[in-house]
């Protein structure tokens, strides 16, 4: 299920996106990927957003989100959620067009003029479902507890080495164990870019890091990893890279 926040202090604004959401839905996503579907959530200022962010581990997949809102403007709002290390794609919803740069500099897919056209929305939302489609189709093969698996690149965490085997981490739980070489599932990963070797022990994933506090990893399973410190620079270096030059 894909999770899309609508944060406006207009709650007829609010009315209108959900309303050109359920209309894409019913008459173009469910004829073209009717395996995906979404859940919508509304939010009548930032920080009720952000409050559900923080506490209830709530992380929409995609952010319909004013600029202009009384208690913080959007762009505020989404600088917190990268600063927490929340990859939400943002669409900022605006009355004008001076703030596109601040846009951008937070990440922000692209910024619509309100009123919002359903066909400018459609078009950016035709090409969020297609990316959606497209990371599922990334798959690698593995043998792993003496079984050939077919293990889809995005629900891969991290891996770390144990001794002569490979430990997986995978985004449902599963732990499996890998018949092969570090170097070897380097290899197999080397053509996907979110995926980076740190170190001599882990492989990672760097979709599923929520923050990088100098050795310390917060991965969005709720795990911990730490890294050596001679390394911890370099996979910075690698996650702002990827966030800024290859999000998709």
């Amino acid at each position: 299920m894909y999770l899309i926040a609508i944060c406006d202090d207009e709650f007829t604004e609010i009315t209108n996106t959900e309303k050109m959401l359920s209309d894409y839905r019913a008459g173009h996503l469910m004829k073209v990927y009717p395996e995906i579907d979404f859940e919508m959530a509304h939010f009548t200022d930032a920080d009720e957003l952000l409050r559900k962010v923080r506490e209830e581990g709530y992380v929409p997949d995609l952010i319909l989100m004013d600029i202009y809102m009384q208690s913080k403007t959007g762009i505020e709002a989404a600088k917190e959620l990268r600063d927490m290390g929340k990859q939400s794609r943002i669409i900022f919803l605006t009355a004008s067009k001076e703030h596109a740069l601040d846009a951008f500099r937070v990440d922000a897919m692209q910024y619509l003029v309100k009123p919002v056209m359903a066909k400018e929305l459609y078009a950016l939302l035709d090409k969020i479902f297609a990316d959606v489609e497209a990371q599922k189709r990334k798959y690698v093969i593995v043998q792993a507890d003496k079984k050939v698996c077919r293990i889809a690149v995005q629900d891969i965490i991290y891996c770390e080495a144990q001794r002569k085997s490979q430990q997986l981490s995978l985004s449902n739980g599963a732990v499996l164990c890998l018949h092969m070489s570090m170097t070897g599932l380097e290899e197999l990963l080397s053509e996907f870019p979110e995926i980076v070797r740190v170190g001599k022990s882990y492989i990672i994933n760097l979709k599923h890091v929520e923050s990088i506090n100098g050795p310390e990893l917060q991965m969005d399973n709720g795990e911990k990893l730490y890294v050596p410190r001679g390394v911890h620079q370099f996979l910075r270096e690698q996650y702002f890279s990827y966030y800024t030059e290859g999000l998709s």
